[in-house]
């Protein structure tokens, strides 16, 4: 018999296949790879990720303009349509299967105390990839960017019409608002499923004080059923929303399989000329009479400007890269949302999501016919939280922590697939999780909303295919504010485990102690925090390293137009120029960079 891993793809590819299947009129059929790639276009777009693809749908509305979108990976997965089965692409070939340099406070738990880092390799990008929860953060981070960080014109208000206009929002109680949109490209809604734990979440944080809100909304501090880029029970990524409607325009090309290997930059002039890159086993130098745009995300993007002889000076020198044309801080303020993973509450409800109970022929029906069921939920996650810390003003809408509620847990796909994507040891495996297989379960992904631990991003050598080097820096803060907020969002875990709601499951916190932590005084802040640094895990939420700002900071990349300073027709939009990571998830707030970025490069050109 297939193991589970291997009998989900398979069923889901055929499920998909029924569901998807395209015809040349069907406005979601899947975009076909470019049979032409012309010496000049008007604009060339690297990376059909959240920002790319949405960039490359804008620009091509303009009749006159001819673009050039491209993407490293190929068509987006027929498997990865199935939203609960989302962790099944990592570590496969459409993931670019980046890890950590060993970390000194994190990632204990791990091989060679290396974490693991998922980012999509093909149209979508990491959309395609990842969870799919949509999730804005909060009016105050995007205020900050503006007063704090120099960033003119992306305060709350300036960017709140771009969330809008990309959404197209399923619930009739939110479609329309001031908040929310309707009839844009981009599909968000609820997963058709809750289960009883699911409903346990929101009743368990309203019983602790906490209201069940829309978290994108007026106010951010509460908790609620997610909502996602979802589209009739299917994920929706950028590449379905944004890149296949408009796939026959004649004026948007969209190579695949197409590896970047520098932008190609005067050093006289400082101008942004052409894109070589490698496809098919040929290499390409296509010219850009207006703009080059990088989209590649926040560590392919500053890989890329390095390899074309932006930035540290010292840096590039050293891998020999020469000319320098620019010495800027690429790389730097990396910084990302990390927190436990593994926590595990069990119950005696059978109403958790197991492996046997998913691939079964009603599931399976149901599902294809409906879009129901729990295959619908957006990874496992059913319930989203926003809470405040001690360390949190309490009088402010600006809560500090984020809770992702999952109904099962690490062990719920009987070990086939989590226990390697998360990244735990063999050994940490058999002696923790596998003598509580096939049992209910669920557990939370707490962490911490603003990490004040800085990373970097630099060039292993001057190979573009060569993965750069990868230090986050986790847990590094000197106050060990980090590593605090974390510790509280456990309690409070901790604490909803034992509300009424929960209860009433049988609910109870697995408390066998965590392999390497056993030396530890159970339940301190020294054994949370052992466990915590033995199991920190990535939100893959990773912004900053190519930081927007007044070009006056010596700390920033590109300007508040997106723009690489010092060069002439060369911008960046992706998570990369983010000054600061929202208080919360990064898919939405990235599609809101591709609208903006799309509106500021008209403005420019028309």
């Amino acid at each position: 018999m297939l193991p589970f891993k291997e009998l989900s793809i398979a069923l889901t590819s055929l499920i998909s296949w029924i569901l998807f299947n395209d015809t040349p009129s069907d406005p979601e059929g899947y975009v076909r790879d470019t049979s032409v790639i012309r010496a000049e276009y008007d604009f060339i777009i690297i990376g059909a990720g959240a920002a790319g693809a949405v960039i490359a749908n804008r620009l091509s509305e303009v009749d006159g303009w001819n673009v050039l979108l491209l993407e490293a990976g190929d068509e987006e997965s027929i498997s990865g349509q199935i939203p609960v089965f989302a962790a099944t692409l990592q570590l496969t070939k459409m993931d670019w299967q980046y890890k950590t340099e060993p970390q000194d406070n994190a990632c204990q738990g791990y091989a060679n105390r290396k974490c693991n880092w998922p980012r999509g390799k093909m149209l979508g990008g990491s959309t395609s990839l990842h969870y799919m929860l949509y999730v804005r953060g909060n009016k105050r981070d995007y205020d900050n960017w503006r007063d704090v960080y120099g960033c003119d014109g992306w305060g709350y208000d300036d960017v709140l019409p771009y969330f809008v206009k990309s959404e197209d929002n399923q619930n009739p109680y939110l479609a329309g608002t001031k908040y929310h949109g309707k009839g844009g490209y981009l599909t968000v809604g609820e997963a058709g499923y809750t289960s009883p734990l699911g409903a346990a979440f929101i009743q368990g944080g309203v019983e602790m004080g906490y209201k069940n809100r829309d978290c994108n909304g007026e106010f951010q501090t509460g908790v609620m059923i997610p909502q996602g880029t979802i589209r009739r029970g299917s994920r929706c990524s950028t590449s379905k929303a944004f890149l296949r409607p408009v796939r026959n325009r004649k004026n948007l090309h969209i190579s695949m399989n197409s590896r970047v290997l520098k932008v190609v930059i005067d050093p006289v002039t400082k101008v942004a000329t052409d894109v070589q890159f490698e496809k098919g086993g040929r290499m390409y130098f296509v010219s850009a009479k207006k703009e080059i745009v990088l989209s590649a995300g926040s560590i392919a993007t500053p890989q890329i400007l390095m390899l074309s002889g932006v930035g540290p000076a010292a840096h590039l020198t050293e891998k020999g890269i020469s000319p320098v044309i620019a010495d800027l801080p690429v790389g730097k303020n990396l910084h990302d949302h990390v927190g436990i993973i593994g926590m595990v509450f069990l119950i005696d409800k059978p109403y958790s999501i197991l492996a046997a109970r998913l691939v079964s022929l009603p599931v399976l029906l149901n599902y294809t016919l409906f879009g129901g069921t729990a295959m619908s939920l957006l990874g496992g996650v059913e319930g989203l939280g926003f809470i405040n810390s001690k360390y949190a003003d309490p009088d402010a809408d600006y809560p500090d922590i984020e809770f992702n509620f999952a109904s099962g847990s690490e062990i719920s796909d009987d070990g086939s697939n989590l226990r390697y994507t998360h990244g735990f040891t063999d050994e940490i495996w058999n002696a923790y999780y596998k003598q509580i297989m096939k049992k209910d379960t669920w557990t939370i992904f707490p962490y911490n909303l603003r990490p004040k631990s800085r990373g970097y991003i630099r060039l292993n050598s001057k190979d573009p295919y060569d993965k750069p080097l990868i230090n986050p820096n986790y847990f590094s803060d000197p106050d060990n504010e980090d590593i605090k907020v974390t510790i509280e969002a456990i309690k409070f875990t901790l604490a909803l485990s034992k509300t009424e709601a929960f209860k009433k499951m049988g609910s109870r916190f697995y408390d066998k102690p965590f392999p390497g932590c056993e030396d530890k005084a159970l339940w301190t802040d020294e054994y949370w925090e052992c466990w915590i640094k033995s199991a920190s895990f990535t939100l893959a939420h990773t912004v900053g390293t190519c930081k927007m700002g007044t070009v006056s900071d010596d700390t920033v990349v590109v300007d508040p137009q997106l723009k690489v300073k010092g060069i002439k027709n060369l911008r960046v939009a992706d998570t990369s120029v983010m000054p600061a990571v929202p208080s919360g998830n990064t898919n939405a707030p990235t599609i809101m960079i591709g609208e903006k970025a799309s509106d500021l490069i008209k403005k420019d050109w028309l």
